[in-house]
């Protein structure tokens, strides 16, 4: 497929100076009609004014998408990856990496809905966005035309961009012809920064990239307590309050940032290939993932726990890599969602200067028994005489070792 073959593109669409000019270029280079597609993930940002960007640059209102996911996006993303207690690289919360299908899902959608034959996104080539955007338009439409300008324009500085958005009468605000100090991505789960002044993972990051948290030496002396309810591995209350996915998140938000919780600095090994240092911020999602484990700690069984703890780098990692929609990450997510089944309870935490500490967990379904661990008379449902053989049989092949050891003089 050629340049002119296409003719209709749906654009992932901030209405930032980056997509403004990919806009303007797809009409130029392309020749396309471009339809835009803006999705509000609870980035905290004002989504209309990208409407009126889009307008102002030449798109029909019909073209324009604008569309509220901030519930299907904890629903259907954040929650299910929650259950799976997943971190990247023992650390990251996914915050970004799990975003990228739901977008990716809804371009392909109203690509379907207007007859677009091609998608495009604003991602660089460099980072893993890129990955993670043209995996799920492949998955969901193996057809589709992927249009990357990253990849192929020539407008390789920002200098070039502010030039080609002043030749064609681009709208720039005033903030954007100098050059930002970081980038910056962020949606309800969390906020990104990287790039420019972060670039060197020797020094710390200033006040400023943090937006999400106060630091924890602001916060409060005093700790602040919040219980947090569970239906089969998903938050659903605070406080005994019951709340919708994305109110429950913005809920937790809030305290995480009240307290300093949530902030994280690391350099982190990407898929494309190369190391990145990239600081982030998630204030509910660090509160909510100690809550889950805490609540997972008297409901599963030691099996299914020990089990979900080995699968969960691998579940992590391809939701970084961006293989949210391959049938390995359905077969693991089916594995996690099956030992959710009892999780279900009430957690109570303790929040302190950037500290979050499980101080009670309750549930129905509790495989925690205090006739069993307390070391008064158990009345007969623990006989600490049968530990003996226990020990005997799990020492033999270490016995057995031992004697081999001895004999051949070692």
């Amino acid at each position: 497929m050629t340049k002119r073959d296409v003719k209709k593109v749906v654009l992932a669409y901030s209405g930032g100076l980056d997509t403004s000019v990919i806009l303007k270029w797809l009409q130029t280079e392309y020749g396309a009609e471009v339809v835009t597609f803006t999705a509000d993930l609870g980035q905290g940002e004002e989504i209309e004014p990208a409407r009126k960007k889009a307008e102002t640059l030449g798109i029909k209102p019909e073209n324009i998408f604008i569309e509220d996911l901030r519930e299907e996006f904890v629903r259907d993303f954040v929650f299910p990856m929650f259950r799976a207690n997943a971190l990247y690289e023992g650390v990251y919360l996914l915050g970004t990496s799990i975003a990228r299908p739901l977008i990716a899902k809804k371009q392909i959608e109203i690509a379907e809905k207007v007859g677009a034959d091609a998608v495009a996104h604003g991602a660089t080539g460099k980072g893993n966005d890129q990955v993670r955007f043209e995996l799920g338009y492949y998955a969901l439409k193996p057809d589709i035309k992927v249009i990357a300008p990253w990849r192929e324009w020539s407008l390789t500085s920002r200098t070039k961009l502010l030039e080609f958005a002043e030749a064609h009468q681009i709208p720039i605000a005033k903030d954007k012809r100098g050059e930002a100090p970081f980038s910056v991505d962020a949606n309800l789960l969390h906020s990104s920064s990287e790039g420019k002044v972060l670039e060197d993972p020797s020094r710390e990051a200033d006040s400023i990239v943090y937006q999400r948290t106060i630091s924890p030496e602001e916060a409060p002396d005093k700790a602040s307590y919040v219980e947090i309810g569970f239906e089969k591995g998903d938050a659903a209350s605070i406080d005994g309050e019951k709340l919708s996915p994305a109110t429950l998140l913005a809920r937790l938000n809030a305290l995480g940032k009240a307290n300093g919780i949530g902030r994280l600095d690391l350099v982190e090994n990407r898929f494309v290939g190369m190391k990145s240092r990239g600081v982030y911020e998630t204030p509910g999602g660090t509160i909510l993932i100690a809550a889950h484990r805490g609540i997972e700690s008297i409901t599963l069984d030691r099996g299914a726990a020990h089990l979900k703890d080995d699968i969960m780098p691998r579940y992590a990692a391809l939701i970084y890599n961006g293989f949210w929609f391959s049938p390995e990450r359905e077969m693991l997510q089916a594995l996690i969602d099956k030992s959710q089944e009892f999780v279900t309870g009430t957690v109570r935490l303790k929040l302190y200067k950037g500290n979050v500490a499980v101080v009670g967990r309750s549930s129905p379904y509790s495989l925690y028994s205090e006739s069993l661990v307390t070391f008064e008379d158990d009345k007969g449902a623990y006989d600490q005489k049968d530990a003996q053989g226990f020990i005997k049989l799990n020492a033999l092949r270490l016995r057995t070792l031992a004697m081999r050891k001895r004999q051949a003089g070692k």
